[in-house]
């Protein structure tokens, strides 16, 4: 039996007959894993792309076969992680400062955090973790107690949750900092490949230098995804409303739709299911926050670098491979102007990441240490193309995987969804009042 030592509970609903239950979650000790055999130690090197975004992400991954049930699920995991930290060493040390005042990773080989822990219910009466809910999801990603920034937590924190009906979570907390989305899915895909006894299929590439800052630093290009934009419109004011979490599912119909619509002038000749859905959201988030005719309203969102770069990064890259790029318009002349405008407006966005750019943006940091600032901004994130699906401990392919909470409140999620994964999940949290707006305008 697990050790009780910190019981959380939630309210939530059952998905079968909508009666609410308590989710209670029994956390064990947390224990280190350490890698399995002795690694390299020392300092490592964080690129500046990395430095720009050391948030924590939460991610939930659900199994259950019909073959064999959860009493090893732990074991098996813990045992597997030991083993695949000694390709990932940099994952087993702890953040620190480095003499330049940036995040560096001490690879002092203490451990990843892990902890079992059982759950009171099946998992089936989670509910719907297509819509982000930290109170309830929240449960099944162990939280470092007391630490206060994320040098006080480690890079990666892992909870296997066992539920009674023999199916189990894979609750993992990690920094940004560490990875992208796809090196985080090589990463979780190769500890799945490890459990299974596999070699790695895409073993990490763990040199970072590579994405070293040019000496002398050459800035050359207008970086505005670091603009601070002034809130004209007020919009701070609206999120001290209640805010309400909705997630909106985009089929291949829905999306091919769009896709027409962006082209029907004839301004455009081709358009991506990105380029269409950023666009509709962006507008309809910009018309459900009410803003002003002239606030300048920016939108920020990921390219990958890697086959990008020039020469494009290696295989198994192990480290942030993207670039945020951006565009910016005012409120009225999005709204006002046609569909295409909106949607050309990405595009030219998507162009401008060339080798020269994503060098130009290491180097602008490297001289001002400047953050993308998020103000009247709208960052979406793009998770539809990642093979969360894939991830197998031994226990086959997770009935359900995503995140548990959006990182900040300007965030838009592109999650793919449904069997052969054509649709997407548009997740976002808006307060109340602007909800209301932008749910009707989501009818296409």
């Amino acid at each position: 039996m697990v050790k009780e030592t910190i019981e959380g509970s939630a309210i939530m609903e059952k998905s079968n007959n909508g009666t609410v239950s308590l989710l209670h979650v029994k956390q064990g000790e947390p224990t280190l894993v350490c890698p399995a055999e002795e690694t390299q130690k020392g300092l490592y090197f964080l690129s500046n792309l990395d430095q720009n975004i050391a948030v924590i992400v939460r991610t939930i991954y659900c199994f259950k076969s019909d073959e064999k049930g959860n009493e090893n699920a732990g074991e098996v995991i813990k045992e597997a992680l030991r083993k695949v930290l000694v390709h990932y060493y940099p994952l087993a040390g702890r953040l620190a400062i480095s003499s330049e005042g940036k995040l560096i990773v001490d690879c002092t080989g203490e451990g990843a955090v892990f902890v079992e822990a059982e759950a009171n219910c099946e998992m089936e009466e989670i509910g719907d973790i297509t819509k982000p809910d930290p109170e309830t999801l929240g449960k099944l990603v162990y939280n470092i107690p007391g630490a206060k920034n994320i040098l006080e937590m480690p890079p990666l924190v892992a909870q296997v949750t066992k539920f009674r009906c023999g199916g189990f979570v894979l609750g993992l907390c990690m920094n940004h900092c560490m990875f992208d989305g796809i090196g985080a899915m090589e990463f979780v895909n190769s500890w799945g490949e490890t459990a299974r006894g596999l070699p790695l299929t895409t073993p990490p590439f763990s040199d970072r230098t590579i994405l070293k800052a040019r000496n002398p630093p050459k800035i050359e290009h207008l970086h505005q995804e670091f603009a601070e934009i002034e809130d004209k419109s007020n919009t701070s004011d609206l999120y001290k409303d209640e805010m309400l979490y909705r997630s909106f599912c985009f089929d291949s119909e829905k999306l091919e739709k769009l896709k027409q619509k962006a082209m029907e002038d004839g301004v455009l000749r081709k358009c991506t299911t990105f380029e269409a859905l950023s666009a509709f959201v962006w507008r309809a988030r910009t018309k459900a926050l009410n803003m002003l005719s002239n606030q300048q309203t920016k939108l920020l969102f990921a390219v990958d670098g890697r086959p990008r770069f020039n020469p494009p990064l290696p295989e198994g890259y192990f480290g942030n491979g993207i670039v945020l790029t951006n565009s910016i318009c005012q409120a009225g002349k999005l709204l006002n102007k046609s569909f295409s405008h909106a949607v050309e407006l990405i595009q030219d966005a998507v162009k401008l990441v060339t080798d020269g750019y994503m060098r130009s943006a290491i180097d602008y940091f490297e001289v001002t240490r400047a953050r993308p600032s998020l103000s009247s901004t709208l960052l979406i994130t793009t998770w539809s193309r990642l093979p969360f699906h894939t991830t197998d401990f031994g226990w086959g392919e997770p009935v359900l995987s995503g995140p548990v909470a959006l990182p900040e409140k300007e965030v838009i999620l592109f999650l793919s969804h449904g069997k052969e994964r054509k649709s997407i999940n548009v997740l976002l949290g808006l307060p109340a009042s602007a909800m209301k707006v932008f749910q009707e305008e989501m009818q296409i």
